[in-house]
């Protein structure tokens, strides 16, 4: 079972920073692309960031500038540095990994993780 995981999330005053985590454990072949969403109450889910396997980035208009993602291959892992924090980041940041496996390829999301902006 392919699960990935999310932390790093919590409270911060604005202008402050945060770096998320998120790692994917389970029979996993290689990743495709990772990316970062976030949705805030009465909001659609909507995507903040993405990172392709040879590390092609795209970033949402608000989060250009003052979030960056990266990935660590040898441990499934995907990051989202963030900083400049504003109250109306405040939302479930959740990520999500295309897997490739011998079967084909999968899409997983994680269980998400709280991020708060205090004003």
């Amino acid at each position: 079972q392919v699960q990935p995981v999310e932390s790093g999330g919590g409270l911060v005053q604005a202008g402050g920073s945060l770096r998320l985590s998120c790692a994917t454990s389970g029979s996993i072949f290689s990743i495709n692309a990772m990316g970062w969403y976030r949705q805030a109450p009465g909001n659609r889910r909507e995507l903040v960031a993405r990172i392709t396997a040879g590390g092609i980035t795209n970033y949402a208009n608000s989060a250009k500038g003052r979030f960056t993602i990266s990935r660590d291959n040898a441990k499934n892992t995907v990051y989202l540095q963030m900083n400049s924090l504003k109250p109306e980041d405040t939302a479930v940041y959740y990520c999500k990994v295309r897997v490739i496996s011998p079967t084909g390829q999968y899409e997983y999301w994680g269980q998400g993780t709280q991020v708060t902006v205090s004003s």
